[in-house]
């Protein structure tokens, strides 16, 4: 068994993707392009984003035995993830159905499949992958009693990195684990409620009186607020051409996730971070468009 630099644990989609000229609005009916399929969710597209970039990483999660559920494997051992903790189920492999407008923007709706079977159990069956990790990065694309005993099992001193997506109201014990909670404008607004506040500020203050350790949270362009008790600071974004935003977010956060985990300040990982999610965007889908170091904007370190 090797050390890890990164343990991902979350869900592993099959991304079906059309591009529209404009998104429908309630009760329309629009144009797409040819649907293309991509492997996708956002434990796989963590997991393949820090592989990408040379973290020794591994992926648990839960795929169905079927076509989309080999898809997603011979992704993620192509991009060089351990996918020993990836568990294959009965039940369908999670599907995104995702529409991309010309700005890059995207609207996505998940039917989770077996990524719902992911439970506390298989949490607990493998413990000794979180005895290898000093970084754990979860999602909420799997059941929360799972992302709870995620929290529970981290390694004496393991960091978690918790990104709520899609959000959901968090216990107490998984907001006092987090180190950092990443939000981003929704997620921050869901989660405060009407006490949200009128920008970043506000809203890292007000979520860091709710429990996590630490803030971060992203502003696409703008770049990303990171807070703790140190107070905030604002990380800027290279300036890029968008052309597709779906998955950037998973690659802003494996990466910080993993720069954590090599002793890296909060601040300073999320500023690579942010270089990672610029580059992301750069490009078509999700995984595919994750950079390596040497891709990255003023080049990679």
């Amino acid at each position: 068994m090797q050390d890890y630099g990164l343990l991902v644990v979350g869900s592993a989609n099959a991304d079906l993707v059309i591009g529209v000229e404009r998104r429908p609005a309630p009760g329309e009916t629009v144009l797409g392009s040819d649907l293309a399929v991509h492997p996708g969710g956002k434990g796989a597209n963590q997991a393949v984003a820090a592989a990408r970039l040379g973290a020794r990483t591994a992926l648990l999660a839960k795929v169905g035995d079927d076509e989309y559920g080999r898809l997603l494997l011979t992704s993620l051992r192509a991009a060089g993830v351990d996918t020993v903790g990836v568990l294959v189920d009965k039940a369908s492999t999670g599907v995104a159905l995702i529409t991309v407008d010309p700005s890059g923007d995207n609207s996505i709706v998940v039917s989770p499949g077996a990524n719902a079977r992911l439970t506390p159990d298989d949490i607990r069956a493998a413990r000794t992958l979180f005895a290898l990790a000093p970084v754990v990065s979860v999602q909420l694309e799997i059941p929360l009693e799972t992302v709870t005993e995620v929290a529970r099992c981290l390694a004496p001193d393991a960091r978690l990195v918790l990104n709520p997506s899609p959000p959901a109201p968090l216990p107490p014990e998984v907001l006092a684990a987090c180190d950092p909670l990443i939000v981003n404008e929704h997620e921050a607004r869901f989660m405060l409620g009407e006490s949200a506040g009128e920008g970043p500020q506000d809203w890292a203050r007000a979520l860091l009186a709710l429990g996590p350790r630490s803030v971060v949270v992203t502003l696409g362009a703008d770049g990303a607020l990171v807070a703790s008790s140190d107070g905030c600071v604002r990380v800027p974004s290279p300036e890029v051409a968008p052309v597709d935003t779906t998955g950037a977010g998973d690659a802003f956060t494996a990466a910080l996730a993993w720069r954590l985990g090599t002793g890296e300040d909060l601040t300073v990982a999320a500023a690579f971070a942010a270089r990672v999610g610029a580059a992301a965007v750069t490009r078509r889908g999700a995984q595919e468009s994750y950079p390596t170091m040497g891709e990255l904007p003023g080049g990679g370190s």
